[in-house]
């Protein structure tokens, strides 16, 4: 996850480089970024971005298979079949992401007996509509729902860890020459979910953006097998900060008014913020999400499944001066929209704009308020330099203005 492995980009590496006009530090220190390797990805086509052509794919469930002890049966869903031909429903699953079945194309696939070869005692019944769910805003899953996973060697996140995380992507025709045609889904950058009809995240990669689409409860970006789906809401309208400034990205911030509220849901849920001025103190353990790239550079590659990566808050004066010792001089001032965390050997990079960075509240385990929005840094963290987010705390009447101004509640992410 350096720079946040996390760095947000939901896309196949083949098709999902950003935008090299939306900003990242592109527009204030150039040599920083590169661009995305362009060599196609051998794994299935992204659900973020789709192939043009779909007319070969073939339904990977019901195709025939054996079981580990010989006997015949079908690829399913992980969630309709377990050792006793039951649904599983307490989350006891145990998923390899780094394995794939032999049997079953996809690791969320198993094999099982179908109905008419089964015991009759053993009858399948329909998934759970719902799990249990605390009340109120910034609770975290850290076990995951419905299901549990091991590989995660590399910063993965579990199913549903971070309910509150969304994708943001720009609708795009696959032919310029015909707009009305087949449209792709491309990734933009991260952002959060603070009412379900509001998103939270970076103004400089949707200031001038158009046909806008918002997706909540995404995991892993190559399947659609997960036992509860991702939302997919369009863009109704976008507030920047009347004072966001491109070139430097201070007040590098907007919300994102959806047409209609997602559904809550185990994987879809509201991060709060802080309160006003509240900003965490120095050192606190946050956690940073995204989907973006490991590291910055040709070399830097996209992620499949959601990561996450553990940044302490760094205080702005020790955070100055570390922005000082790199090439942004011994005069650089921190600007006060700016909070930052990181510079351990992990941070987030290019593609995870956007993304949260959310902090453990003082009193309740596994509930976290939202302090910083990924904003820019210098390299991913492994130099010592700490990352850059938006401070959300400082900027918080801003945004229960422009919440407020639409109708709807604050209170809804009110910790």
């Amino acid at each position: 996850m350096q720079k946040l492995i996390i760095c947000l980009s939901l896309i196949t590496m083949a098709w999902m480089a950003p935008n090299p006009d939306t900003g990242d530090l592109d527009s204030i220190i150039k040599q920083v970024f590169g661009n995305p390797d362009s060599k196609p990805s051998t794994i299935k086509p992204s659900t973020i971005v789709p192939p043009v052509n779909n007319n070969n794919n073939v339904d990977e469930v019901d195709q025939p298979c054996l079981t580990a002890d010989g006997a015949e049966g079908v690829c399913t869903h992980y969630y309709l079949c377990n050792g006793n031909n039951t649904i599983v429903t307490d989350g006891s699953n145990v998923i390899d992401i780094r394995v794939k079945e032999e049997a079953c194309v996809s690791y969320l696939d198993v094999c099982c007996i179908p109905p008419d070869r089964r015991k009759p005692d053993n009858p399948i019944t329909p998934p759970p509509d719902k799990l249990p769910k605390n009340e109120g805003c910034g609770w975290r899953n850290p076990d995951g729902v419905a299901f549990r996973i091991t590989g995660d060697n590399d910063n993965e996140s579990k199913f549903g860890e971070f309910p509150w995380m969304v994708a943001i992507l720009k609708i795009e025709p696959v032919d310029d020459s015909d707009p009305e045609g087949q449209k792709l889904n491309v990734y933009v950058g991260g952002g959060s979910l603070i009412h379900p009809s509001v998103v939270l995240t970076a103004a400089h990669y949707v200031a001038v953006a158009k046909s806008l689409r918002v997706r909540a409860g995404e995991w892993d970006t190559q399947t659609t097998n997960e036992i509860y789906p991702y939302q997919d809401r369009d863009v109704d309208s976008v507030a920047v900060h009347k004072d966001f400034n491109k070139n430097n990205l201070f007040y590098d911030i907007a919300l994102l008014f959806l047409t209609s509220p997602m559904e809550m849901a185990p994987n879809v849920g509201i991060v709060c913020l802080p309160p006003p001025r509240e900003t965490p103190r120095d050192g606190l353990p946050c956690l940073a999400s995204g989907w973006g790239k490991d590291k910055f550079g040709k070399e830097g590659r996209y992620q499949v499944i959601l990561k996450k990566v553990e940044l302490p808050v760094v205080e702005r004066r020790k955070c100055q001066a570390a922005l000082r010792k790199t090439r942004l001089g011994h005069f650089f001032e921190l600007h006060s929209s700016f909070m930052c965390a990181g510079g351990h050997g992990q941070d987030t990079c290019k593609g995870d704009g956007g993304s949260p960075l959310v902090c453990p509240t003082e009193t309740e385990p596994n509930r976290y308020m939202q302090s910083g929005i990924v904003a820019w840094g210098i390299g991913c963290g492994n130099d010592g330099t700490p990352g850059v987010y938006v401070d959300v705390a400082n900027l918080r009447n801003w945004i229960d203005d422009k919440i407020a101004g639409k109708g709807y509640d604050p209170k809804v992410y009110s910790y």
